[in-house]
């Protein structure tokens, strides 16, 4: 009986942990200056369809769980209309998870932040944003009327600061 168990639960495991996604090597990427982020939508961290609001000036992209993590706890410790009065938007790729690690985990402690987080939980979606440069940066779009004027990768919260607040 415990092996079947063990059996069952390995499969389990292994279902809920495997991607269906495959990505397509020829995506075109959408962080390129003049093109728009108006078509990009993506749920929050409580489920909410949301999208790049008309008078955001910064998305702030993080890709990696390191630089999500980064962006996440510098996002704390401001207060929670930081974000908004900076004209700046947050998204976090969690894409690269695995689906029961992302439900069962990523999910439920993106709820706990009072920041709003837009969620890539998709990898066709990620691929279209997420490049080898950026993917273990901190990206920060600059718009102007949803279209992209600038790109800048940061590496720290210091730095991220200094140019969301400039």
């Amino acid at each position: 009986m415990k092996k079947i168990f063990t059996g069952l639960f390995t499969l389990l495991l292994f279902i809920g942990c495997s991607s269906n996604a495959t990505v397509d090597e020829k995506v075109e990427p959408k962080l390129v200056v003049k093109n728009s982020l108006a078509d990009l939508k993506l749920n929050d961290q409580n489920g909410n369809m949301q999208g790049i609001n008309p008078d955001t000036k910064k998305v702030v992209f993080a890709f990696s769980k390191e630089n999500g993590h980064t962006c996440n706890d510098f996002f704390a410790t401001k207060a929670d209309s930081y974000l908004k009065e900076n004209k700046t938007q947050f998204v976090a790729d969690v894409s690269a998870a695995p689906s029961l690690i992302r439900s069962m985990f990523i999910m439920p402690g993106m709820k706990d932040f009072n920041h709003p987080i837009l969620i890539i939980d998709n990898e066709m979606v990620s691929a279209a944003y997420k490049t080898e440069e950026n993917s273990e940066k901190i990206v920060l779009v600059l718009l102007d009327n949803q279209t992209i004027t600038d790109i800048k990768y940061l590496k720290t919260a210091e730095e991220l600061e200094k140019e969301i607040e400039r």
